[in-house]
């Protein structure tokens, strides 16, 4: 595990050379999904809000992990289920192609549950 990282570009650096390729990118996604997310540091992970929790990710020995749930989830489970490998977890082998295209389309429809959640309680 990485020790206290301050930042999510800290987390990055300090992270296994084989995962900063695949952090990096699952950093870019989020960012291009949800570009007024707030970026920052929760239980030394990356850690995205966006009227809510949006998503985390991580760096483990042998993968990178997207932490994602709610509805959405159960909205791609069949996409999602070559990947999902505990509730609300999806677990990409090290060095293997992350599915861009996915995870943009996971991050973009949670920020808009978390929007319409907010206006309905507003």
């Amino acid at each position: 595990m990485i020790k206290k990282p301050q930042t999510v570009g800290d987390y990055i650096k300090a992270a296994a050379p084989k995962a900063r390729p695949m952090l990096r990118l699952l950093r870019r996604i989020i960012k291009s999904a949800a570009p007024n997310a707030v970026e920052s540091i929760s239980y030394r992970m990356p850690y995205y809000s966006y009227f809510g929790r949006l998503t985390y990710f991580a760096a483990f020995t042998n993968h990178v992990s997207l932490f994602a749930w709610g509805s959405v989830l159960k909205r791609y489970a069949k996409e999602v289920e070559p990947y999902k490998t505990s509730t609300g977890t999806l677990q990409f082998p090290l060095g293997s192609k992350i599915p861009l295209a996915l995870v943009k389309k996971l991050v973009k429809a949670r920020a808009a549950e978390n929007e319409a959640k907010r206006k309905k309680s507003a």
